[in-house]
């Protein structure tokens, strides 16, 4: 096995700053497999990044995870992303597995750091909690299965690897990018001091500021034509190079991003059961679901029946098509991307709430943080929040719960009491008993 590199996200860069990638491609895959190992012997640069980032994820646990599957003397299992994952998520978490192109929808690509289901706000990682409830649960309505059997030190060990899939798949899009924007890589590498590689020496720090932020040489004409020290070169620190320097501040940004996740704050909801005041609070939710602001309607129907059109991509496909000028359905435009290794352009379909299913859960909560925020990835928007209904350009957490009540009241319809006839003949047998005929 090996980590595939990210073509597609490759292609994607040349075709929109018309710059060779190839280079750069070569140098990151260096970069990379000298930070995160193979998949047979994946390794976590503890040792480059500072504090609790080191302690993101378990070595032990990687190496758990990855190889082949097997289970030693001691029941220890072995390979389990391998045995669980790859088959969808393929081997570098690229969503691409052997059983991806017959899913809808896909599976997803880790490599982006980007995540649907979860209880943080729009831009953020998910918490490790989201992803255990993601493990436990799988995801309704979709080919995610439930990893409940699967015995939770096992699933602690999934969730090291994903992470660490994560945080190699986004260290590699922005070492691409910042090798084709900012270190001068076209058709050859640039000059030495300024190709991507790793410091030398594992216990080099490259000097940080009263901030802890990492302070880059001056590396500009200026500096070099600067005389030589002549001190030995023993007494001599090495200075990192400004390609060493920007794969190390990437890396603990990357890492970085993972340490802030935060579940999101949802507001008291002021139901207090009486019957009478959720049905209000349905019929409110109701016009607003098909009112200007909200415009649920808009995408999942009116009533939740779904069925409305919508021409419009996941940003997974977007990188790739729309953002970099191709028209989805043009095959010859897309066919060197799936070469690359992109699936099949696929437009997204709103969720049918009627009696549907929500792939990131029911609960009320899950539903107000999914109007908060959207669902990050797809064209599901977020909403302003405002304490005051006033200027009509946001709404109010009253507003939003009176929103959930109406989603909930779609998905999970109370039932109407049956009517049921008794004839006369019965109908002293019927109220003796409590059964109707």
């Amino acid at each position: 096995m090996e980590f595939e590199s990210n073509r597609v996200h490759a292609m994607a860069l040349e075709r929109s700053r018309d710059v060779p990638t190839e280079t750069a491609l070569a140098d990151v895959e260096l970069v990379l497999a000298e930070l995160f190992g193979t998949p047979e012997e994946p390794a976590w640069p503890a040792d480059r990044l500072t504090g609790e980032q080191a302690e993101l994820v378990s070595l032990q646990r990687l190496q758990q995870a990855s190889g082949s599957v097997e289970s030693d003397a001691a029941n220890v299992h072995r390979g389990l992303y391998t045995e669980h994952c790859v088959i969808c998520h393929g081997v570098s978490g690229s969503g691409t597995g052997p059983a991806s192109m017959y899913q809808w929808p896909y599976p997803r690509d880790f490599r982006a750091g980007v995540f649907k289901w979860k209880s943080t706000q729009r831009a953020d990682k998910p918490t490790r909690d989201d992803l255990r409830r993601l493990l436990e649960n799988g995801v309704p309505g979709s080919p995610m299965p439930s990893f409940a059997t699967v015995s939770p030190s096992d699933r602690e060990t999934l969730i090291d690897y994903l992470i660490y899939l994560s945080i190699r798949g986004e260290v590699e899009r922005q070492l691409l990018a910042l090798a084709i924007d900012d270190l001068g890589y076209e058709e050859t590498a640039p000059a030495d001091d300024l190709r991507l590689r790793v410091t030398v020496s594992e216990e080099q720090d490259p000097g940080r500021n009263e901030d802890g932020e990492l302070i880059f040489t001056d590396l500009t004409q200026s500096s070099r034509d600067e005389p030589a020290d002549e001190s030995p070169v023993e007494d001599q620190p090495s200075v990192p190079t400004e390609g060493e320097l920007a794969v190390a501040e990437i890396l603990q940004e990357v890492v970085g991003e993972w340490m802030r996740p935060q579940t999101s704050p949802v507001p008291t909801d002021l139901f207090r059961g009486e019957a009478d005041e959720l049905h209000a609070s349905i019929a409110r939710g109701s016009k607003l679901f098909g009112g200007q602001i909200a415009n649920c309607a808009g995408c999942h129907g009116p009533a939740g029946q779904g069925g409305m059109p919508l021409n419009d991509l996941d940003d997974w496909t977007k990188e790739f098509t729309t953002r970099i000028g191709i028209t989805p359905t043009d095959v010859d435009a897309v066919k060197p991307f799936r070469k690359a290794g992109a699936l099949p352009p696929r437009t997204i379909q709103p969720r049918r709430l009627a009696g549907g299913v929500l792939r990131g859960g029911d609960d009320p909560e899950t539903i107000f943080r999914r109007i908060q925020h959207g669902i990050a990835g797809t064209p599901m928007p977020g909403i302003e929040l405002s304490e005051s209904a006033a200027g009509g350009t946001g709404l109010t957490p009253g507003d939003v719960w009176d929103l959930v009540h109406y989603v909930q009241s779609l998905v999970h319809p109370t039932p109407k009491p049956s009517v049921s006839v008794v004839d006369d003949e019965n109908l002293s047998a019927a109220a003796e008993t409590g059964v109707s005929s």
